[in-house]
């Protein structure tokens, strides 16, 4: 096992669970965690108010370490602030903080403050960047983990890099700093791959959106199971709630038509009890707590897909992992073929 990463965060296997906003639920963190890997807690848009709960809610059904995930550039800054420190007053010591981005500066003053107060306790911090250049600001500030988002990943894209150049670039500046990738990992032969280009474990997303905890509506869930990355595409449409960012999702009716069909509701969701409208275009994913034409929103998806084929339970889909990261992880063999060219099992 790549021990660089493992002993940052306090897990046994070098995968993460991707913060995903209405998929990553305390369910999912708590399983994937409880399963040997890094499960995280998705904060989105939650209130601070609620946050507590949340981790509760995980603390309940694990008590390895797990992440909560915190995205500034679509709360802003000082809401960042209000749900880091809300999950810092309930998060055990061995949790850690993750960021889709970088940390703005009140987010980074606080882990400042923090770490000067508790020098001893866990709170690695993990930031997720799409730039050599980024990643080298969140090491300047404190990042313990760097993930390193290629091209090929799902959801909300960070940059447009391969990740070989992404892994080669920052490895050479911070030869020590333990460093994740992110997108065309589907398996545990990917990311021995991987690793073997100077990774020390990776993050996945789409793996873990059909799990049997995962919040993911049935009909997300029964798209990625049968998707290939030919059905991927990468798009601009859905901006109501995250303008300014492309996103790679499965093909649907909507990225076929384009941005002329009428910006109407499509569907609705349910979050603490209270219903809300889902408008046409809208970045928020297909949970099970949606009504209506779900098959319109934004199923996010990355191209690893070709290797996601279990709706099993979250410990299932760690142990294959692990079983097959130790198959071609524990020889030494060096691959040279990339990730996201490996053939499907």
């Amino acid at each position: 096992m790549s021990a660089r990463l493992c002993d940052a965060l306090g897990i046994d296997v070098p995968l993460l669970q991707a913060g995903m906003g209405g998929v990553a639920g305390p369910e999912l963190a708590g399983a994937v965690s409880e399963a040997g890997a890094g499960g995280c807690l998705a904060l989105y848009k939650e209130r601070p108010e609620h946050i507590p709960a949340l981790v509760e809610a995980v603390r309940r059904r694990t008590g390895r370490a797990f992440g909560i995930n915190i995205i500034p550039e679509v709360v802003g800054d000082a809401r960042a602030e209000e749900q880091l420190s809300a999950a810092l007053g309930a998060l055990p010591d061995h949790a850690f903080l993750t960021f889709f981005g970088l940390p703005g500066p009140r987010c980074t003053a606080l882990l400042r403050r923090v770490r000067r107060v508790r020098r001893t306790a866990g709170r690695a911090v993990v930031v997720q960047v799409g730039s050599v250049a980024d990643a080298g600001r969140a090491a300047d500030q404190g990042a313990d983990v760097v993930v390193l988002q290629n091209r090929r990943a799902g959801g909300h894209l960070l940059g447009d890099r391969e990740a070989d150049d992404l892994l080669e670039g920052v490895r050479h500046a911070r030869p020590d700093l333990p460093l994740v990738t992110a997108g065309g990992i589907g398996d545990g032969r990917d990311l021995a791959a991987a690793e073997r280009r100077g990774a020390d474990g990776a993050l996945c997303g789409t793996l873990f959106v059909p799990a049997a905890e995962s919040d993911a509506h049935p009909v997300f869930k029964e798209r990625v199971l049968r998707a290939c990355s030919a059905e991927t595409v990468v798009t601009g449409l859905y901006r109501v709630g995250w303008p300014g960012r492309c996103h790679r999702v499965l093909r649907t009716s909507v990225t076929e038509a384009g941005p002329g069909l009428p910006e109407a509701f499509i569907s609705t969701t349910e979050h603490h009890g209270r219903r809300y409208p889902v408008p046409r275009y809208s970045a928020a994913t297909p949970t099970r707590h949606c009504t209506g034409r779900v098959e319109e929103m934004a199923m996010y998806c990355g191209e690893s897909v070709d290797r996601v084929r279990s709706g099993a339970t979250a410990a299932a889909v760690v142990a294959e992992f692990r079983r097959r990261y130790d198959q071609y992880g524990g020889r030494g063999e060096r691959d040279e073929r990339k990730p996201y060219d490996q053939p499907r099992p």
